[in-house]
């Protein structure tokens, strides 16, 4: 009788066990989901905060100058102005006003700036070379229809495809081009001597379909870019240096930027007809603090100047003021 005492003892003890583990397990899995689902709550939170902050960027783009304060300075947008701040009750955001003309035309980019450009990317001369004539074999037509080179090598690939020979009409079309890793399109990063993550910057932050064709924005061009022109590493960072501290709006000082290097006559304040809005949210907790997680959207956005009016036997036709070109609903920001 005590053996099988012992043995009942031993079974009920070996099911408390298993019950208690079963029971740590489900409350393990039940604070996983609720945390997964405060995360995911937050996350859409905070991304509809982003594209409140877009919108009220593009009305306030809209408004300009039409009103100014005390100081005589405008209460809505002007030009430049590569960061705005909104403060809202439940979090913060920070908007980057990113002008297209900031970057070289993809599909008039002379090769020697598109070399240079990946050489200021840090790519090696072999692979530039592919790179550039794969750019120039993509955006030209060909003779009757014909197959180049690179036609053969796309149609080897699978799935297979060939060059468009004609003009990019997406910038993520030069995924496609032979040589163009995510890594170069996108950008990389590397650690400081801290052990910090330092974004570089890609090629869809050095090109654009909408991109400039002769001079490029003083406030929104990347340092690659400018070496690509030409400019040195150390005079491409005072230019940086220089605008962080305050947006170069006035002749007199885009003169004291183009006395910095030769190249930096390619500088320009380039208006704001097509840009990237890039808004990065943050949300505020109940004790004042602001949330770790943060969320990007970005809109590409097209401005429309006002058509002057007609005859007065003619009807005067408006255009709407502005087109989203591109959304993105989860964007890149180091913000």
């Amino acid at each position: 009788m005590r053996n099988s005492s012992g043995v009942a003892l031993l079974a009920v003890l070996w099911l408390a066990a298993a019950l208690s583990a079963i029971a740590l397990t489900v409350a393990n899995t039940v604070r996983a989901e609720t945390d997964r689902t405060a995360t995911d709550r937050d996350s859409l939170q905070a991304y509809y905060l982003a594209v409140g902050a877009i919108d009220r960027t593009i009305l306030y783009t809209q408004w300009g100058t039409t009103q100014k304060d005390a100081n005589g300075k405008s209460k809505y947008f002007q030009n430049p102005t590569p960061v705005l701040q909104f403060d809202f009750p439940t979090g913060v955001v920070t908007v980057e006003v990113i002008p297209e003309t900031a970057k070289f035309k993809v599909n008039t980019a002379k090769p020697d700036d598109l070399r240079n450009l990946l050489f200021a990317l840090g790519v090696d001369s072999n692979r530039a070379e592919t790179i550039v004539a794969g750019i120039l074999d993509w955006r030209s037509g060909t003779p009757g229809g014909s197959f180049t080179a690179f036609d053969q090598y796309y149609l080897s690939l699978t799935p297979s495809f060939r060059s468009r020979h004609a003009s990019f009409q997406e910038i993520e079309e030069l995924l496609l081009v032979r040589g163009v890793t995510p890594d170069l399109f996108y950008g990389s990063y590397t650690r400081d001597d801290q052990g910090r993550l330092v974004p570089h910057a890609g090629l869809r932050d050095c090109l654009s379909v909408y991109g400039a064709v002769t001079t490029l924005d003083v406030n929104g061009v990347q340092p690659e870019v400018m070496r690509a022109i030409g400019i040195p590493p150390d005079a491409a960072a005072a230019i940086v240096a220089k605008r962080k501290i305050d947006p170069i709006r006035t002749q007199e000082q885009l003169g004291a930027v183009r006395a910095i290097s030769p190249a930096a006559a390619r500088l320009a304040i380039a208006p704001l007809d097509v840009m990237t809005l890039r808004a990065t949210a943050r949300l505020k907790l109940s004790n004042g603090q602001l949330s770790d997680l943060r969320r990007s959207a970005a809109a590409m956005v097209k401005f429309f100047s006002s058509t002057p009016p007609g005859p007065f036997d003619a009807p005067v036709v408006r255009k709407k003021p502005f087109e989203v070109l591109r959304w993105y609903d989860n964007a890149y920001s180091v913000q």
